[in-house]
C-alpha cells in the first residue's frame, strides 16, 4: 500500500486538466481551496493502513506467511472475506457521514466487476487476463479508478442526428488500440481519482460487444469539468463535514484520446454485470448515512433533555428500524454470497436490492427526523467566536449552556447536525442519490432480476395440497428487462 504523501505527490505530477464549475481551471488539486480538503481525506484514507489504530480494521488476518492484505484489496472468495471487507467500508465511511463514498476500496470493486463482466461475454481470450492484470496493477500499485455508467451529456441526447446521440464516438482504431473523442455524463471524484471506467453506456460497439475503457484522468486530451463545490461557511466548527468531504462529481471530455487495448473491455449494453460489488459498497455508504443520522439524533435527544421524551424516542426507534433493516439486509448478502464467473464470493444481490430499497425510501424521512427533532436550537446555534466575542458571548453562554454540556460542546454538537442535514453538501448528495444507478424504478427491475425463488415457493406451496397440480414457471418474471433510462427527444 502506498503512502497517503505518495498519492498526494502523484496528483500534483501528473498535469491532469480539472475545471471546476464557479472556481475555473485547477491547476493544482492538491493545493486549490475547491480541492485540497478531500484530497487531504484521501490521504488519510491511504494513511490509516500504517496507522496500529486502523490496522486490525483495515488489514486482513496474517496469512501463512505473517503477511496482511488490505481488505480492499481482497478478492473475496468466501462469507467471511466479505463480512471482513464490509466491516472495513463500514468504519472506514462512518466518520465521513456517507458523504466520501469512492475511494480506493471502491476502485478495486470495480476492477473485479470488470474482470467478471469480459468473463461473462467470452468476447475474446485476451479479455480475462487484461482485466485480471488491471485489477493486478490496483493492487500492487494502490492506484485510484473510479466508475462512470458512459451516459452522453444532455447535449448530445438531444441532437437532431439519432446516429449522433452517444457519448463517444469511435475516431479510428490501430493496432495498439482505439482512439476515441465525447463527452460522458456525470460521475464521483473524477478531479481526484487517477483512472476512471467507462461503463457501456457510452455507445461504442466492436463488432457485437458494447465497449468500454479504463481512461487515465491526466491522459491527453482528457478534460475533467466538476461541479460547483457545495457552499459552506468557511469555518470548520460550522460545516465540519461540508469542509471536508466533497467529492466533486463531474463530466470526462475526451478529445482524440488513445486507449490501449488491454484497456478495452467488451462488454454486454447494461453496466450493471460490472457493478455487482459497487452495488454492495454503495449501500455501506447509504449505511454510514443513516447510521450517522440516528447517532446525531440520539447524541442531540441526549444534549437537548429529550431522551425520556416519548415523542422523541418514537423518532429513534423509527431511525432504528431504518437503520436495522439495512444492517440485516448487508448481513444476509455478505452470508449468502453468489458466485462470479471466476467463483469470487459476491454479495447476494437480492439483499441488496432489497436493502437499497429500504435506505432510497427513508432517507428523506430519517433526514426530516434529524431536523425536526433539536427543534429551533438546530438553527440558531453559535459558533465558536461568537461564543467568545465579548458583545454577545456572555449571553450565548447564559442560553446554551446546562443540563451537563457547556455552550461550546453543544453548539458543536448543534453544528455537525445541521451540517448534516440543511447544508449544500446534503442537498447534492440527496439529489444525486435519489437517482443514482436508476433509483427505486431501476431498483426494483433489479430484484426481479436477482430474486431467485419464484418457482420454487410457488411449487411448494402447490404440495401442501392433496393433489396433483401442474408446476409451475415464473421464469418469465425475472426474465423481462430492466425499465430504460429516461428518454429525451429532440423538439
Amino acid at each position: 500500500m502506498r503512502t497517503g504523501k505518495e498519492y498526494r505527490e502523484t496528483l500534483r505530477d501528473d498535469g491532469r486538466r480539472v475545471w471546476v464549475i464557479g472556481a475555473g481551471a485547477i491547476d493544482d488539486v492538491t493545493a486549490h481551496p475547491a480541492t485540497r480538503a478531500m484530497v487531504d481525506e484521501y490521504v488519510a484514507w491511504y494513511d490509516r493502513h500504517a496507522d496500529p489504530a486502523w490496522q486490525d480494521i483495515v488489514l486482513a488476518p496474517p496469512d501463512a506467511n505473517g503477511v496482511r492484505t488490505p481488505w480492499s484489496f481482497v478478492v473475496p472468495t468466501r462469507p467471511d472475506h466479505l463480512r471482513g471487507m464490509g466491516r472495513c467500508y463500514s468504519a472506514t465511511t462512518f466518520p465521513t457521514a456517507g458523504n466520501v463514498t469512492h475511494t480506493p476500496a471502491y476502485g478495486h470493486l470495480i476492477a473485479l466487476g470488470v474482470h467478471d463482466a469480459v468473463l461473462q461475454r467470452k468476447a475474446a481470450p485476451e479479455q480475462g487476463p487484461n482485466a485480471a492484470a488491471y485489477r493486478e496493477l490496483i493492487v500492487r500499485t494502490g492506484r485510484f479508478l473510479t466508475f462512470c455508467a458512459g451516459a452522453a451529456t444532455i447535449g448530445a441526447r438531444l441532437d437532431p442526428d439519432p446516429a449522433r446521440r452517444l457519448a463517444l464516438k469511435l475516431v479510428r482504431e490501430t493496432d495498439a488500440g482505439v482512439i476515441v473523442s465525447g463527452r460522458v455524463g456525470m460521475h464521483t471524484s473524477p478531479a481526484y481519482a487517477e483512472d476512471v471506467y467507462v461503463g457501456s453506456h457510452n455507445g461504442i460497439e466492436i463488432g457485437p460487444h458494447r465497449a468500454s475503457f479504463i481512461v487515465p484522468v491526466a491522459a491527453p486530451g482528457v478534460t475533467v469539468v466538476c461541479r460547483k463545490t457545495s457552499v459552506h461557511h468557511p469555518s470548520p466548527f460550522i460545516a465540519p463535514l461540508s469542509s471536508r468531504y466533497d467529492e466533486l462529481d463531474g463530466q470526462m471530455w475526451l478529445d482524440g484520446v488513445f486507449i490501449p487495448w488491454e484497456r478495452v473491455f467488451l462488454t454486454e449494453a447494461s453496466p450493471d454485470p460490472v457493478a455487482s460489488w459497487l452495488f454492495w459498497h454503495q449501500l455501506y455508504c447509504w449505511l454510514a448515512k443513516g447510521e450517522f443520522t440516528l447517532g446525531l439524533a440520539l447524541a442531540c435527544a441526549d444534549a437537548l433533555g429529550l431522551k425520556e421524551h416519548d415523542a422523541t424516542i418514537e423518532y429513534l426507534v423509527d431511525l432504528i428500524i431504518d437503520v436495522q433493516t439495512v444492517r440485516t439486509c448487508q448481513t444476509a448478502a455478505e452470508l449468502d454470497p453468489e458466485r462470479s464467473e471466476a467463483g469470487f464470493a459476491i454479495p447476494n444481490r437480492s439483499h441488496v436490492a432489497a436493502g437499497s430499497i429500504a435506505m432510497l425510501k427513508a432517507r428523506q424521512r430519517t433526514a426530516e427526523i434529524l431536523r425536526t427533532l433539536p427543534g429551533s436550537s438546530l438553527v440558531v446555534a453559535p459558533s465558536d467566536t461568537d461564543l467568545a466575542a465579548g458583545e454577545v458571548g456572555a449571553g450565548l453562554e447564559e442560553s446554551f449552556t446546562g443540563g451537563g454540556y457547556t455552550a461550546l460542546q453543544r453548539s458543536a454538537l448543534l453544528q455537525l447536525a445541521s451540517d448534516h442535514v440543511i447544508s449544500s453538501l446534503d442537498g447534492r448528495e440527496s439529489a444525486f442519490e435519489l437517482h443514482a444507478n436508476g433509483g427505486i424504478p431501476a431498483w426494483r427491475g433489479r430484484l426481479r432480476r436477482f430474486f431467485a425463488d419464484y418457482n420454487t415457493l410457488a411449487n411448494a406451496v402447490l404440495r401442501a395440497l392433496p393433489l396433483e397440480m401442474p408446476p409451475i414457471d415464473l421464469t418469465h418474471i425475472r426474465e423481462i428487462p430492466l425499465a430504460p433510462r429516461r428518454a429525451v427527444k429532440p423538439q
